[in-house]
Formats: structure tokens, sequence, C-alpha cells
């Protein structure tokens, strides 16, 4: 185990927050294609879902397993360190999970960006097509994800992700840069 590895997992026992390995946990679906969570030495949680503990900075890590009580109260299993230690059937379960649950774009292409009354106009390419969006000009707005991507927040705090930069078209890093220099 690496030494980062045994700090974090220090960090998490240290706060109480149960880990999730895979020799220890199954994840499965269940009734009515509910994600349900068999931990060893535990029980079976039925009707679970995945929440990213920090969806800007770590998508991909950290993923906390939760379940909502029959009195209306969420509950949380644990946490999952790296999605990729699980096999990949569990892996697709627990993204498909948080698919439902984040309603995030993926940016291809940056067609055209304008500068209006304190607001950037977008227009870009994402799996849906072409679209656009506006977002108020400040630096809260876009932040870092990953190494070399950028998460934005429209003015409705829905999410457009370009996960690297270096992947835009020159062209289209410049338009986004203009204006996106942080």
């Amino acid at each position: 185990m690496s030494t980062e590895a045994h700090s974090s997992g220090s960090r998490l026992a240290a706060t109480g927050v149960r880990r999730l390995h895979p020799a220890e946990t199954v994840i499965f679906e269940g009734t009515f294609s509910l994600l349900h969570v068999a931990v060893k030495g535990d029980q079976t949680y039925r009707g679970v879902f995945a929440a990213r503990m920090f969806p800007v900075r770590n998508p991909a890590r950290f993923i906390s397993l939760r379940y909502t009580d029959s009195d209306e109260k969420e509950h949380e299993i644990g946490v999952i360190e790296d999605v990729s230690a699980f096999p990949r059937d569990q892996q697709e379960l627990i993204h498909r999970s948080l698919a439902l649950h984040y309603h995030e774009q993926q940016v291809s292409r940056v067609y055209r960006v304008e500068y209006r009354f304190g607001l950037l106009f977008f227009e870009v390419e994402t799996q849906r097509g072409r679209e656009e969006f506006v977002m108020p000009w400040r630096g809260d707005r876009a932040e870092d994800y990953g190494e070399h991507g950028k998460v934005l927040l429209d003015a409705f705090d829905n999410r457009f992700i370009i996960p690297s930069l270096r992947e835009l078209p020159a062209a289209d890093l410049q338009r986004f840069t203009c204006f996106i220099y942080w």
C-alpha cells in the first residue's frame, strides 16, 4: 500500500468513516433494478445510491454509498476510495448510480464565448449535441477538474465539464482561455 493510500485510509478511519474494499463489499443489482450492497460481517443494504464526496476535484475517487431508511433519513454505508479497484461489473453499477444523480455535460468543443453584462455566453458541443449556456464571469464559476480539465457552473448551477483542456482544438482553447485563464 502506498504512503498516500495509507495516509488517506488513516484520515478516513480517524473520522469514523468506513472504507469499502472489493474483498469485503459486493455491489449488485437487486429487486426493481435497485443498487444493493452486501458488506462482509454486516448486512445487505437495499436501495443504495452513490454520491461523490469531492465532485469537482476528484470525480472518480471517494464515492460514498448511501441508503435512505423508512423514516426518510439518509445513512452512509461507507466510502469507496477508488472505484477502479472493484470488478468491472460493479464499477458500471456505481457509475450508473452516479449518472442518475449528477446531470453534467461533457464539453468536447468550444465554438463561441462572448462577454456581455458580466456574463459569458458559450456555444459548445456536448454529448447531447450543440448547446448554449450562460455563466457569470467570476472565478468561482470555473474550477479545476482533475489534472487538466475545468468544470463550469452556468447561471442555473448546471455543470459543463471539459475533461482536458489539452484535448480541445487550438482555436477552441484560445477562445476559452481568452476569458477563463485561471
